[in-house]
This record gives structure tokens, C-alpha cells and sequence, in this order.
């Protein structure tokens, strides 16, 4: 066990160094603190590891991932699009937001668990748990992965520190859309027209919805700024000046 261990541990850990999922969790810990996102990526490291420990040594096959990789791509555009959307809230909206911990636990995490289904870190898995000890490349690739993740994290954390809030924003949202696209370039390599179409459609639909809801939050924004907000109420008497 402990050779399985240590084994899948160098392995992994070397897999992930420049994989997408490293610069996802460094994109995290520019916008969220640290602790959460590493508890996410541990949780989800360690359910997609089970995954591919159960397929890997006792059924002896992988599983097709074209369409996870594709789901995973479009809630990365999502992703992105509340990123560019957190860039106009006020001081109270911010202080709600930090305080729902709950949510972005369960984002992070459900991004790097889909994220992480056939990429090549779980695919090493498989491998590896064919032939070794399953329990011990199941904690040793989990160890792996996270242990390299939180070197992304602590990349990132420090970088957090010396940038503005609004650069980190904008940042992180156009590495959001980049993720969504690797992702699904990834799912749709090999696909049918339908998926294709399908998948396009879909991108082109979250887009312009996300757009159409940013720009109408920003007006929103300016309008309580200028004390013209078209949602007051107009039966609020202004005062006589006279």
C-alpha cells in the first residue's frame, strides 16, 4: 500500500503541475479565501478519485466524458460571467456575498469535479489502480493533487495582495473563459453535427443572456449612484425647497 501510495503521490503531483485544474484553483484563490477553496478541491479531489479508483481496479474500464467535459465548460463561461457581474456590487451586496460561504464552496467544488472527470490526472488514476493497491493510489493521487493545487493557491494568494481588486476581477473571469473553452474544445473533439450545434447554441445563449443581465445590473448600479434608480418608489414626496 504504501509504494501504491507514494507512487500515484509523485505521479499525480507531477501531472498536475501547468494542468488547467492548477490554474483554476490559483483563479479561486484570487477571488475567494483560501481555506474554502482548498477544502472544496479536496473534496471534489477526492470523489473523482474514488470514481476512478472503482472504474481502474475493480471494473477495469474508464468512463466516457465528452459530455461532462462539455457541462464542465459552460458552467466555467457562467463562472466567468458572475466574476465580470461581482464587479458592480455595492458595499452591502459585497457583504452578503462574502458571508454565503456555503455557495462558493459548492461552486468551486462542482467545477473541479466535473473539471477533473477524463482529464489526464484521472486517467493516470485508472491506470495506476489496475495494476497497485487501490486504496493507496486512491490517497496517494488525492494527496498529489491537492498538495499541487495549494501550491497554485498560495501562487495566488500572494498575488492577491499586490494587485487591484478590479484587475483580479477581470482576470480571473477571462481565465474563467478560457477554461470553458479548453473544456469544451475538449468534450467536442470527435463529437456529432447535433452536439456541435447543440453545444454552440448553448454558449452563444448563456453569453448573451449574461451580457443582457450584466448590463442591466450596471445600469441599475449607476441609476442608485445618481439617486435616479427607475426601481424607487415614486410615491416618496421630494421635499419643498421653496
Amino acid at each position: 500500500m504504501i509504494s501504491a501510495l507514494l507512487l500515484s503521490f509523485g505521479v499525480i503531483f507531477v501531472a498536475e503541475l501547468g494542468d488547467k485544474s492548477q490554474l483554476m484553483a490559483m483563479t479561486y484563490a484570487l477571488r475567494y479565501r483560501w481555506w474554502v477553496v482548498v477544502l472544496a478541491i479536496t473534496v471534489a479531489t477526492t470523489a473523482v478519485h474514488a470514481v476512478s479508483v472503482f472504474f481502474g481496479h475493480f471494473l477495469g474500464m474508464s468512463i466516457p466524458t465528452d459530455l461532462l467535459a462539455i457541462l464542465a465548460g459552460l458552467a466555467m463561461i457562467v463562472f466567468g460571467l458572475w466574476t465580470i457581474r461581482g464587479d458592480s456590487l455595492d458595499d452591502d451586496e459585497s457583504q452578503k456575498a462574502n458571508r454565503v460561504g456555503a455557495s462558493v464552496f459548492l461552486a468551486v467544488m462542482s467545477s473541479f469535479f466535473l473539471a477533473e472527470l477524463g482529464d489526464k490526472t484521472m486517467l493516470a488514476t485508472i491506470t495506476l489502480a489496475t495494476d497497485d493497491d487501490w486504496l493507496g493510489v486512491w490517497i496517494g493521487s488525492t494527496l498529489g493533487m491537492v498538495a499541487a493545487d495549494v501550491l497554485a493557491i498560495a501562487v495566488g494568494v500572494l498575488l492577491g495582495k499586490h494587485l487591484p481588486e478590479r484587475i483580479i476581477s477581470l482576470g480571473a473571469a477571462a481565465l474563467f473563459f478560457a477554461f470553458g473553452a479548453w473544456l469544451l474544445a475538449d468534450g467536442l473533439a470527435g463529437s456529432s453535427t447535433v452536439t456541435v450545434v447543440a453545444t454552440v447554441s448553448a454558449t452563444v445563449a448563456l453569453v448573451g443572456i449574461g451580457a443582457a443581465f450584466i448590463y442591466r445590473s450596471r445600469r441599475l448600479d449607476v441609476g442608485r449612484a445618481e439617486g435616479t434608480h427607475p426601481e424607487a418608489d415614486p410615491a416618496v414626496p421630494t421635499p419643498d425647497r421653496s
